[in-house]
């Protein structure tokens, strides 16, 4: 990342803006003197009504003074204010951003601090970019100050970074920015390129940016908050916190949900569209065919990316969520021609009629990994529908079957010796082997 130069272009964009959703109504949750110094001896302290975890004690003053340092500009108040409580630790939050024409998840579960474990600590990535703005000004052949008018302060290893802008004469001056590193063309529907964004116009407003877009507590809920339920589970369990206030700080670790729900039942939910976004995009988690029939028409656009650059119908077949697809099918949801290549598993042929009737290209690739998932009947309407192009869809598919096969044949090795774990198992992998080696069209 060119620091100065990538914050300049991409500020001047107008398609980048926070995308935040309203969080769960609050309910005052007081801690005494003596729980937050209980907390605090647990790793634990509370910013801006968020939960921060292995926490480190306050940034000594010298530590302050070196950061300023370097500098471009005084370090924002709010930041300050963070780092006499805590010099850093950890967050268990999600934050959803509009990037790049994408809807993206930015990954902010640390706060850098020096001496850290992490894939730099907060020198080093102030270091990284000091080298990299100096780079960018040599490049550009521009006078350069020496220092930073962006500070690193939080993230996740390389990929996902958070500054605050320090720059006295900018704009944006203390407002809290995200960079997340672009994947590689392979990725479908993610974002290829590096893209930034702003959070918000100050840090706490940030962190009230972080939220919790499903209950941690759910039944079967395996993302965001597990790792601080871990944490509280251990200190709990071998540290001494007591029963009654790591259920207080649960409870209000929880009050950062977001809540569709209310404004669904006031009729007021269409007017959100960001939260309406979240509400579908839950309901198509969830493969709930009543809720995505209700919510579909209450998002203005179902052919606007639903998560990375993915509509709704293409997010919901990559989640092989068959029931929330056909659902959106029928409230008219648009299917993008390459829909199929996110299309695997046992895709039933109701669904796939409607999807190739809908426009979605047939695709001999989609074509062998249905058959491997069990779902052959719709295998074969794309073979009818690859042969109705004048494809020689018998010879396209023994390609693609053999080439797949070759694959789960090398995993079938790898989990046998140990040295792979596969979502689907050593039994799940020779199941859909077989179903390759077997299958006639």
């Amino acid at each position: 990342m060119r620091s100065i130069d990538c914050r300049s272009q991409s500020m001047s964009d107008g398609n980048i803006r926070p995308t935040t959703t309203a969080p769960a109504p609050m309910q005052a949750t007081h801690f005494s003197d003596a729980e937050l110094a209980d907390l605090r001896a647990h790793g634990i302290v509370l910013f801006a009504d968020r939960v921060i975890f292995d926490a480190q004690p306050p940034m000594p003053a010298d530590q302050i003074a070196t950061v300023q340092a370097r500098c471009h500009g005084d370090i924002p108040p709010a930041l300050l204010d963070l780092w006499r409580t805590t010099a850093g630790g950890s967050l268990d939050y999600d934050l959803t951003l509009e990037m790049n024409g994408h809807i993206e998840g930015i990954s902010w579960g640390e706060l850098f601090y020096n001496d850290s474990n992490g894939y730099r600590d907060l020198q080093g990535w102030i270091d990284h970019e000091l080298e990299l703005a100096e780079e960018a000004a040599e490049e550009d052949s521009r006078a350069w100050s020496g220092k930073l008018d962006v500070l690193p302060f939080g993230g996740f290893e390389y990929c996902d970074r958070i500054y605050i802008v320090t720059e006295p004469d900018a704009k944006d001056c203390g407002h809290v920015l995200a960079w997340k590193q672009g994947l590689p063309p392979a990725w479908r529907g993610a974002m290829h390129e590096d893209g930034l964004a702003t959070i918000a116009p100050d840090l706490y407003a940030a962190f009230g940016a972080l939220q919790l877009n499903t209950d941690p507590l759910e039944p079967g809920d395996s993302g965001t908050g597990m790792t601080f339920l871990e944490y509280v589970d251990e200190r709990r369990a071998g540290h001494g916190l007591s029963e009654p206030l790591a259920d207080k700080l649960i409870a209000f670790y929880r009050r950062a949900m977001i809540d569709w729900r209310t404004p669904l039942a006031a009729g007021t939910l269409a007017a959100q569209p960001a939260l309406a976004r979240q509400a579908l995009r839950d309901a198509i988690d969830h493969d709930d065919t009543a809720l995505t029939l209700q919510l579909a028409p209450l998002v203005a656009n179902l052919g606007t990316a639903l998560a990375n650059s993915s509509i709704p119908t293409d997010y919901a077949l990559r989640r092989k969520k068959f029931a929330a697809a056909a659902a959106l099918l029928e409230s008219g949801a648009p299917v993008a021609p390459d829909s199929l290549e996110s299309a695997s598993g046992n895709v039933p042929a109701a669904l796939m009629r409607a999807l190739l009737d809908a426009g979605a290209q047939p695709d001999v690739d989609a074509m062998a990994r249905c058959v491997a998932g069990g779902g052959a009947d719709s295998a074969r309407l794309i073979g009818a529908a690859l042969a109705a192009q004048g494809v020689d869809t018998e010879a396209a598919y023994r390609t693609a079957s053999a080439t797949l096969l070759r694959k789960f044949t090398a995993d079938i090795a790898e989990v046998r010796t140990g040295k792979l774990s596969h979502y689907l198992g050593l039994d799940g992998l020779e199941a859909h082997a077989e179903r390759l080696r077997t299958f006639v069209l």
